[in-house]
């Protein structure tokens, strides 16, 4: 029964509950430090809450999964050979491989189950050198692997801000390092076994050809290789083809970013401590302000940016304008503080990301209007954002001296990596010639 659990569906099955239990436990943690219930019970001393802690550190860093491997090397190879390789494959990163891998399964075969259309991927089984480039990665992981590590990891940010238990650093490692760990491999796994990953001049190259992949208009016949537009329409085919019921479960897990908003507003200095649900309400004139704004800027370029630049310019500055005057107000007639500014941006850009994705499902209503022009624009724009979050680590990397060495004496034998310095070098002199 175990090894028709392990090597059939069981195995995806487990995998996705791990990733699942992973969700639910950072959301929970979220909405009990926002709610205020975990500031109340951590006012009453309770002992009991940091006995769990330390239990949940032991099995949260992966010890007792690993237990059963070092084990059987152990009965196979000895007790000190066992351990010993069991250091080597963490320094070879095999647990940021393991991770990554988990998401892969967890993303495709939950989609499946939610709404169908299973089938066979090619990987290849080739020894892979070729360096592949930022639009590639981004093309296959970006909806399966990083929006999902940037949501927890803002689900981390923001927990350390408003939790009282974050305030004891110890304790907030102690809660989180395994979710960082797995945010971490989720967005540098691609780029980490990824031959000149950090070479700084593939990188800049890399993100010149994102941004041209990202602005490509190439019509109806554009391949998602070449065009954003074509790829992100391909990547939404599944919600076309599903259930009604499919649809509504959708719909249901989107509303998690509005619950983030939710607990957010409550927290600003311009809701004055108040609890009210009117104020949670009352933050939506904020997305809609922001939305005409947008609607606004989108017509004047389209009607003037082509041959009357200048009022196209005077638009834009009447909006600083206003926006500004509208702050001045704000911080002397309110409770309004400007740190509010930033903050706001916690809550309204997970809000305008779930309601792309509510558009997405219902696409064949939204479609036929004039705001399904508005909701390709402002995917654009939101996956832009996401390229530059996903590049600015590896951008870091790259332009740190020795990363590229290292990394490169991590994925190949030494004589294979001294060959391909050798190459560089050579290619670079004739470059340079």
């Amino acid at each position: 029964m175990l090894s028709f659990f392990y090597t059939t569906v069981g195995f995806f099955f487990n995998t996705m509950m791990v990733v699942l239990t992973v969700y639910v436990f950072l959301w929970s943690r979220l909405y009990l430090s926002l709610s205020g219930v975990e500031k109340a019970a951590n006012s009453n001393n309770n002992k009991a809450l940091g006995a769990i802690l330390n239990q949940q550190f032991i099995i949260q860093l992966g010890l007792f999964t690993a237990l059963p491997m070092i084990v059987e090397n152990s009965l196979e190879h000895g007790f000190l050979q066992a351990v010993w390789d069991f250091l080597t494959m963490q320094l070879q990163l095999s647990s940021v491989f393991y991770t990554f891998s988990m998401g892969t399964r967890t993303h495709f075969f939950g989609r499946t189950v939610l709404h169908g259309g299973a089938k066979y991927r090619a990987t290849g089984r080739g020894f892979v050198v070729q360096h592949k480039s930022f639009s590639e990665n981004y093309r296959l992981y970006a909806r399966s692997h990083f929006i999902k590590a940037i949501e927890l990891g803002l689900i981390l940010t923001v927990y350390a801000s408003y939790s009282p238990l974050a305030k004891d650093t110890l304790v907030y490692i102690t809660m989180t390092i395994s979710s960082w760990f797995l945010v971490i491999s989720w967005i540098m796994a691609p780029f980490v076994f990824n031959p000149s990953g950090f070479d700084w001049l593939k990188t800049v190259y890399d993100f010149d050809e994102f941004m041209n992949w990202i602005w490509y208009d190439g019509g109806l016949f554009a391949k998602a290789e070449q065009s954003w537009e074509r790829w992100w329409y391909e990547e939404q085919e599944h919600l076309r083809t599903t259930s009604p019921w499919g649809k509504r479960v959708e719909i249901l897990l989107d509303l998690r970013f509005f619950f983030f908003q939710y607990g957010i507003v409550h927290h600003l200095g311009i809701a004055a401590n108040s609890t009210s649900f009117v104020v949670y309400l009352l933050s939506w004139i904020y997305i809609f302000v922001a939305f005409g704004i947008f609607l606004l800027i989108s017509y004047a370029r389209d009607k003037y940016a082509a041959k009357e630049h200048i009022y196209f310019r005077l638009v834009q500055f009447l909006v600083i304008i206003v926006g500004i005057l509208v702050i001045v107000v704000l911080l002397q007639f309110t409770a309004f503080k400007f740190s509010d500014v930033f903050t706001s941006l916690l809550a309204f850009i997970p809000t305008g990301w779930g309601l792309l994705s509510i558009a997405q499902v219902l696409r064949p209503l939204v479609q036929s209007t004039w705001l399904w022009d508005s909701v390709v624009y402002v995917a654009r724009l939101y996956d832009i954002l996401f390229g530059v979050i996903v590049m600015a680590p590896v951008a870091f990397l790259s332009w740190m001296p020795g990363c590229q060495s290292m990394q490169t004496r991590i994925l190949f034998n030494e004589a294979f990596s001294r060959g391909l310095r050798i190459f560089q070098i050579v290619t670079g002199k004739k470059s340079g010639d």
